[in-house]
């Protein structure tokens, strides 16, 4: 009965760790590297915010695709280009990133500490 404690713990923690750790196959870049790659017109710019979030601050390129809606809307974006998508603090879009390689995206970019790092 005792084991069975310890497997709940273990699946307990497997599972947190698998909800916060990135997503193989998402890359992940800080704000300043996002900064060199905000005039690259072969890329994707998608904000996951709120709309009321992205109306209050955003970053001139991004296009608002609420983290809601993205499933929904994916279909609208290329697969044959990145895709790079940004939140406030980078959990939503590691969500995000998450959803857009099961809908079979191959390049898809996190913005690591979102819009809460980014300095313009």
């Amino acid at each position: 009965m005792e084991y069975i404690n310890y497997i709940v713990i273990a699946l307990i923690i497997i599972f947190f760790i698998q909800r916060f750790l990135p997503t193989k196959g998402v890359k992940q870049i800080t704000t300043a590297e996002l900064a060199k790659e905000l005039n690259d017109k072969n890329k994707q710019y998608i904000d996951v915010r709120t709309p009321g979030e992205f109306k209050a601050n955003h970053i001139r390129g991004f296009k608002n695709v609420p983290l809601h809606q993205l499933e929904n809307k994916a279909q609208e974006l290329s697969k044959g280009k990145e895709v790079i998508v940004i939140c406030q603090s980078g959990m939503r879009s590691n969500k995000a990133s998450k959803l857009l390689k099961r809908q079979g995206f191959k390049q898809v970019t996190n913005v690591k500490g979102g819009m809460g790092a980014w300095v313009s």
